[in-house]
């Protein structure tokens, strides 16, 4: 099994360095590689980005900066369904936080957390700019809206199937 690991670990450490090789190395690709990189792997460990810092020839704490202020840039793997819900204001008066208690309960997971099955994810964001759907919830990307807490174990089923 370790030799396996390696050799995964190997094969992705090559991808990367072909990817920033595909970018001519050029630390102005810096955001181009590491969604590349995203996609390919699904997060961008620690390892990755010094990877992406030697390739480009910028230092590591300048990839790690760019990960951690955007977003859409993650450091830890997500679910094969991540969920976001929304606790912006219109969300929030009409009940998200309620709905978020019930997707943890459901779940059994935190915020920021994976499930044991690597199935689902949970974050929070602030505004997913369906106001008028509100409370809303992400899962993928695909928006549910005028959501109830009684909603939520129906679509988690129907999203794991």
């Amino acid at each position: 099994m370790k030799n396996q690991e390696i050799k995964l670990a190997c094969t992705v450490v090559k991808q990367v360095e072909e990817i920033c090789d595909k970018h001519g190395n050029k630390p102005g690709e810096l955001i181009n590689v590491l969604h590349e990189c995203q996609a390919l792997h699904g997060y961008l460990p620690e390892e990755m980005q010094r990877i992406i810092a030697r390739k480009l020839n910028i230092p590591a704490s300048k990839v790690y900066g760019v990960v951690t202020f955007y977003s859409f840039f993650t450091m830890t793997p997500k679910g094969k369904h991540p969920i976001s819900v929304c606790l912006g204001t219109a969300c929030y008066v009409r009940g998200s936080e309620k709905l978020l208690e019930e997707i943890k309960r459901v779940l059994n997971i935190e915020v920021g957390e994976t499930t044991p099955d690597g199935k689902f994810s949970l974050d929070c964001l602030r505004c997913v700019g369906a106001c008028g759907l509100a409370p809303v919830v992400t899962i993928g990307e695909k928006v549910y809206g005028r959501l109830q807490p009684k909603d939520v174990q129906k679509i988690l089923e129907e999203v794991d199937n």
